[in-house]
């Protein structure tokens, strides 16, 4: 058996009202009762990103809730690193900068883990990894979800899609750093200018520059990655003491925890547009590695994801950027090097979805 994802290809501009069409046809309208508390779980983008969904966008979506009779608000939890989203007072002037205004978008910004990130929830969910997962309490005591989430390349889980969206991102920052506590970096002395750049976004202080070159301090450290993602000269590394599949199944977990009183509540858009390789985290924006794709919207998280990473596999990788290694038609691991199946694998078996998908253009 297979689950329904549906499509709509972007033919040079996206028109609003195909994002109404998927909406309806895709089933959402019947998410939502009257009155409910409907969050629409996007990212807002870091401060100097400019890849994440358009407020526009985001819009149209709210305005479909509206018709269905919810009430949104759009949401995302703090962040481990010292950026401009890591309390909710710096994270709503960077969403209302990014144009998430109530006047533009018709929904106001509430943060669902609160000002520092204490606004917490656990819900259990007896996992492998976790017994009970910590979240953002605006997203466990909302009635409804929509997530509206930008397809793109990551660093630790191959690719930032809808599993990504909803699990790490509604995980409270002390659920992100148990979510990212398998993950190593290292200096490569080499390549490090001593420009102070990683010390500025470590979260736990675990940097210092010494005789102008970086080091980590392994026991404060709790792998993030950000300092590995900010390095221009790419002077840290990742080391993957056990392996990426590990950061991808607790991602799943934490998922499974936001989804466990909503499963017949829930929709999901997937924005294959502007895919780049990293995740609109970083303060900067990459050129995307493969053309403008569509918008897809799906019932199933699971199914929603697959069959974006193989639009974006199916693509032509963009001839101006070259990878380090390539990786035939996988062009998702030539990004990051990164077995990202292993995350839709371990949704599948825990129960949140199907691989299998009918892509149905309209």
């Amino acid at each position: 058996m297979s689950s329904k994802v549906y499509f709509v290809p972007i033919k040079g501009r996206i028109i609003l009202k195909k994002i109404t069409e998927l909406y309806e046809v895709a089933g959402f309208s019947d998410c939502i009762s009257k009155e409910d508390y409907v969050a629409v779980k996007l990212h807002f983008g870091e401060d100097g990103n400019t890849a994440f969904v358009r407020p526009e966008y985001v819009g149209q979506v709210v305005k479909c809730i509206k018709k269905s009779g919810g009430r949104s608000f759009l949401t995302d939890s703090n962040t481990l690193y010292h950026g401009k989203r890591s309390n909710a007072i710096d994270h709503i002037r960077t969403a209302h900068k990014h144009g998430f205004t109530p006047d533009k978008v018709r929904a106001p910004v509430i943060i669902a883990d609160g000002l520092l990130g204490k606004d917490v929830v656990e819900v259990e969910v007896g996992l492998k990894h976790f017994k009970e997962v910590k979240l953002g309490a605006a997203a466990v005591h909302s009635d409804a979800l929509i997530a509206v989430t930008h397809f793109k390349g990551h660093i630790g889980s191959g690719f930032g899609g809808t599993l990504k969206n909803i699990g790490m991102g509604f995980g409270t920052r002390a659920g992100k750093q148990l979510m990212h506590s398998d993950i190593n970096p290292k200096v490569n002395k080499k390549k490090c200018i001593g420009c102070g750049t990683c010390v500025k976004w470590c979260p736990r202080d675990a940097i210092t520059i010494e005789g102008n070159k970086a080091s980590i301090d392994q026991e404060r450290c709790y792998g993030c990655a950000e300092c590995f993602i900010t390095c221009k000269p790419k002077a840290i590394e990742i080391r993957w003491d056990t392996s990426s599949e590990l950061l991808q199944e607790k991602m799943v977990e934490y998922t499974s925890g936001v989804l466990k009183n909503k499963r017949k509540k829930v929709g999901y858009f997937n924005f294959v547009n502007n895919v780049t390789q990293h995740c609109d985290c970083v303060s900067w924006t990459d050129p995307p590695f493969v053309k403008d794709i569509g918008i897809l919207a799906s019932k199933d998280p699971v199914a929603v994801d697959q069959a974006a990473a193989d639009l974006v596999n199916d693509a032509t990788l963009n001839p101006d950027i070259k990878f380090k290694k390539e990786k035939g038609k996988d062009n998702l691991r030539a990004a990051n090097d990164v077995d990202w199946s292993h995350q839709l694998r371990y949704a599948e078996e825990i129960g949140l979805g199907r691989r299998k998908y009918e892509l149905i253009e309209i």
